[in-house]
């Protein structure tokens, strides 16, 4: 292990860290752990205040400022929404505006000043907010909402226009969401379902609609927060108040960029704990979509990569469709856990159960053999020769009896069965009629999930409206894809979460002695040669090859001699990032004279292609490894990431890598090892040995340490080759390069 040391963070310092993260003044706030250090050691926060939201979404009272009830205002529709709104929340409205006595009956104020009492909440209809802010300031007005547009989502003049109003609101101690928002928030929302509901995040309010119509399927919404522009408030915020929430079951987003990614993972982090799922649509996959996201917010988007692997890291749940949103929260929000993992099909249909079952499983979903002594038991009233042992062919749901619903039955009660599937690709009452009946009057006598895939294209069938729907324990799908989605991420969730152990407890609070040494060796805005770079990892406790570096033939031979033949010889220089490109690596070297001519023909070489040498490498050759590369590079979103992958000169054309954000633990850097294409090779193929797999995690440790302590000071790292040994033998840095912010 590490040792450490005191930081030397400054209390400034460490303040101006924990704004830039997001966390802003504000109400009350609660959900912070006891007695604990705030900062990481790169300074960056470990919790964040959950902001205190409920007079925004149930206020007492609200001021609508710019008020209109004359007919054909645009101002006219969203006062009058407002005010059934406030009817609905029971709060008291005023509006406010300079020249009106009333509006639609309601006594008009002429200036926030002449509120005739303090409000928890002021929705703003004017164009320019930022004068009103600082009025709704003086008025100790909590929470604005701000619908204008015209800010960052607009280019380089709106964006200075949101950051003078993002200072007004830090200024002001008031919450604002916006600007370019819209009424979502204040949507009409069914009081007349129960059970756990799905509370809704979007940055764009159309883009919310497909999962607000769950209702309309009796599934329970309870919130929606219309983030716009985040210039205060921003998803982060929303998704922490949300996870403490007791009715909320899940948590669904749509999201085109993230304010902050620390702030964003700390919350993932929240709803992780409290074992609250949460499932996005994340969009800026590719460079089109990133371009459109950021034109439309005007936030970044991020290496989508990174952003992936973030939200995996905290158990957000990444779909691509507005439709596996809807059924993957919906069935998240409402199953409860599984019992066990395994997955049976239960189809009318030998090829509609092989069809899926190959689906399922090219998923990731286990499809477990039932037990011959199970077999045996459905074989009572199933003919002998349908197959039984997953999926069940049934030949034909039993209509006119009890069989049936045995047959369920029997396959529910089998305690390696976590899940039963029953595709219906297409209604054929009576029998389709029964089966649902069937499975429905199952689903309300087990713990375990029932899921029916209703592939009918109509939709109107009274099987599918009136016993499918009706229905709050049976999970009802219209495609394939969408259930194998939904049940993965449903299992994956809870597998999750039951494991679930924050990094951010353990990530280190203090630097490491290693740290002062590394950065007595950083040279800002400069890459490091070869051998600085690796100097630094020494200071990491990372192993390198014995090598020297000369100035001279006759050093080199001296220099060979002691580190033993054979030899490799690098030219070393700060300008150097491909030396094998440019011929400056040499490598098998038996003899003093091959040595003494590779001297000559690197500094040769560096001479012609105008590169600055500070000497030439004699390393020791290492071989009889798996090539690894283990890098840092700086994210504008979530700041250093580490990264693992197969190495070598071909290292950029496989792009085989995996990567996390700081901090993670052991668990995650061998999980990065088994997200790898290429992972055979470290367990040894044809007949290599394996590799030893704990000294690459333990150097994945290392460079985290690293890339936590010295934090915005190292742009990038990247040891290419790292050699992993075989088993038992370590891992060796053969090449480093390093580059100073």
């Amino acid at each position: 292990m590490l040792g450490s040391t005191h930081g030397t963070l400054t209390t400034d310092s460490r303040r101006a860290r924990v704004i830039a993260c997001g966390e802003q003044p504000g109400p009350a706030v609660h959900g912070r752990p006891a007695e604990v250090d705030d900062l990481d050691v790169s300074g960056r926060p470990l919790y964040c205040d959950v902001p205190d939201l409920d007079r925004f979404f149930r206020p007492e009272s609200v001021a609508v400022i710019g008020a209109s009830d004359t007919e054909g205002r645009p101002n006219t529709g969203v006062t009058r929404q407002l005010v059934a709104w406030a009817e609905r929340v029971g709060a008291r409205l005023h509006p406010v505006h300079p020249t009106r006595p009333s509006v639609f009956g309601i006594p008009c104020s002429p200036s926030v000043a002449d509120l005739p009492e303090q409000v928890d909440l002021a929705v703003l209809l004017v164009a320019d907010p930022l004068p009103v802010v600082e009025e709704l300031a003086e008025a100790k007005v909590k929470f604005a909402v701000v619908f204008a547009s015209g800010f960052a989502e607009t280019g380089e003049e709106g964006a200075a226009a949101q950051a003078r109003l993002a200072a007004a609101v830090r200024r002001s101690g008031l919450r604002l969401l916006g600007p370019n928002t819209n009424l979502n928030a204040f949507e009409r929302f069914r009081d007349d379902l129960d059970g756990p509901a799905i509370a809704l995040i979007t940055q764009s309010g159309h883009q919310g609609r497909p999962v607000f119509a769950l209702q309309e399927l009796g599934i329970r919404l309870s919130h929606w927060a219309p983030t716009g522009n985040e210039a205060d408030l921003e998803t982060a915020d929303f998704l922490s108040y949300f996870a403490e929430r007791p009715e909320v079951g899940a948590i669904a987003c749509y999201l085109e960029g993230l304010k902050d990614g620390r702030s964003f993972l700390l919350a993932a982090d929240r709803a992780a704990r409290r074992k609250v799922p949460v499932v996005a649509v994340k969009v800026g996959r590719t460079e089109t979509g990133a371009r459109t996201a950021a034109s439309h917010t005007g936030k970044l988007t991020g290496a989508d990569a990174v952003v992936d692997a973030a939200m995996r890291q905290y158990g957000v749940i990444r779909v691509d469709g507005l439709d596996e949103l809807q059924d993957t929260a919906a069935l998240l929000a409402r199953a409860r856990p599984p019992h066990a993992e395994g997955v049976v099909v239960y189809s009318i249909s030998g090829g509609t159960g092989a069809h899926f079952a190959d689906l399922a499983t090219e998923a990731g979903l286990r499809l477990p053999t039932l037990s011959d002594t199970k077999q045996v038991e459905l074989h009572q009233w199933i003919p002998e020769y349908l197959n039984v042992a997953n999926p069940v062919d049934n030949g034909g749901h039993p209509v006119g009896d009890w069989r049936g619903r045995k047959i369920i039955d029997a396959i529910l009660d089998d305690p390696a069965v976590g899940v039963l599937i029953c595709p219906v690709t297409g209604p054929f009452p009576p029998l389709s009629d029964k089966l649902v009946q069937d499975l429905v009057d199952a689903a309300e006598r087990t713990d375990k999930l029932v899921c029916v895939v209703w592939g009918s294209p109509v939709g109107t069938e009274p099987a599918y409206r009136e016993v499918l729907l009706g229905s709050s324990r049976v999970a009802t799908f219209r495609t394939v894809g969408n259930c194998i989605t939904a049940v993965r991420a449903y299992l994956d969730h809870h597998r999750f979460v039951a494991a679930y152990r924050s990094p951010l407890d353990e990530a280190p609070r203090t630097t490491s002695p290693s740290f002062r040494k590394a950065q007595a060796l950083m040279r800002p805005g400069q890459q490091l040669s070869e051998h600085a770079a690796k100097q630094l990892l020494r200071a990491y406790g990372i192993r390198v090859p014995r090598e020297q570096l000369v100035t001279s033939a006759a050093a080199a031979v001296r220099a060979a001699g002691q580190v033993g033949y054979p030899v490799v010889m690098k030219a070393s220089g700060a300008q150097i990032a491909h030396k094998t490109e440019l011929g400056l690596v040499k490598i098998e070297l038996t003899s003093a004279s091959q040595v003494r001519d590779a001297y000559r023909e690197l500094t040769d070489i560096a001479r012609y292609e105008g590169v600055c040498l500070d000497g030439v490498l004699v390393c020791q050759m290492v071989e009889r490894g798996v090539e690894m590369v283990v890098g840092v590079t700086h994210d504008d979103l979530f700041g250093p990431t580490v990264t693992v992958g197969l190495g070598g000169v071909l290292v950029e054309v496989l792009r085989d890598t995996a990567v996390r954000v700081p901090p993670f633990g052991e668990e995650q850097a061998r999980d990065m090892c088994g997200e790898l294409r290429g992972r055979a090779l470290l367990d040894g193929v044809r007949g290599r040995p394996p590799a030893d797999l704990d000294a690459l995690v333990e150097v994945i440790l290392r460079v985290q340490r690293m890339a936590l302590e010295l934090g915005d000071e190292l742009a990038e790292l990247d040891i290419n080759p790292l050699m992993v040994l075989p088993r038992g033998q370590g891992a060796v840095a053969l090449d480093a390069l390093a580059v100073c912010r």
